[in-house]
């Protein structure tokens, strides 16, 4: 009996992994500003709200139990224009949170870790008489350029704009400000510990590494309607129609 149970549970939870993801042309996928071929949130989803503020390129994959916010809560009307963009080619790991209240730009084929953070808001504390929690936020854009590796359980404060093909060390809190491309970013507070200059090269040296492994994708190199360029810190992407 308990072998059956066991079994009906597994198949029961396969079959909701398989059919409950949002995927593009699903009617999920229709509430969001922009859904692109080929892309997928994983199911369970943890926390979704302000679908028609959020677009996602082609050929993206959220992980599961992600929070996925725009706006303090849902029913909330944005306005014009979207707050969240998301590249192409992109893979968001697992547990991670995108929670944005103004402006997140996450590049093409930008790839985390599990459980990242990432958020345009920070609560205030500048009224020493009221509590922190009841004071009015504060918030600033984020962009992480196109390329760039987030490692598990990173944070990304609000005001961090990240430069192309960047790397942010597991568990590193990055502060506001902007950094350069091709910069290794890690500790708490995160700084630059490596960077890369095209006459030098990297500084400091890489070390020898293993043979180079292929990350298989389902296509190759940039999707024709992905933008080649990385944005510009605190600017808004805007992707063609897909």
């Amino acid at each position: 009996m308990s072998r059956l149970l066991s079994w009906i549970i597994r198949s029961v939870w396969s079959y909701a992994r398989n059919h409950g993801a949002i995927r593009a042309e699903s009617k999920a996928a229709r509430r969001f500003a922009r859904f692109g071929t080929g892309s997928a949130i994983a199911f369970p989803v943890a926390t979704l709200y302000g679908e028609p503020w959020i677009e996602i390129g082609v050929h993206t994959v959220l992980g599961g139990d992600i929070t996925l916010a725009a706006g303090m809560g849902p029913d909330y009307d944005l306005g014009e224009g979207t707050v969240v963009r998301i590249g192409s080619g992109c893979a968001i790991g697992r547990g991670s949170h995108v929670v944005a209240h103004k402006s997140i730009d996450i590049g093409d084929h930008v790839y985390t870790g599990p459980y990242v953070y990432i958020t345009d808001q920070n609560h205030s504390y500048s009224n020493t008489e009221i509590p922190v929690g009841l004071q009015w936020p504060v918030d600033a854009p984020v962009s992480i350029g196109a390329g760039s590796w987030l490692g598990a359980n990173s944070v990304i404060l609000p005001g961090v704009h990240l430069g192309r093909n960047s790397v942010v060390a597991a568990g590193t809190v990055v502060r506001p400000g902007t950094y350069p491309d091709h910069a290794v970013i890690a500790g708490i507070p995160g700084r630059v510990v490596r960077r890369h200059d095209p006459e030098l090269g990297w500084d400091p040296p890489l070390r020898e590494s293993g043979t180079p492994t292929r990350v298989p994708t389902p296509v190759t190199g940039l999707p024709p309607e992905a933008p080649v360029e990385p944005p510009e810190p605190g600017s808004a992407t805007r992707f063609p129609p897909a």
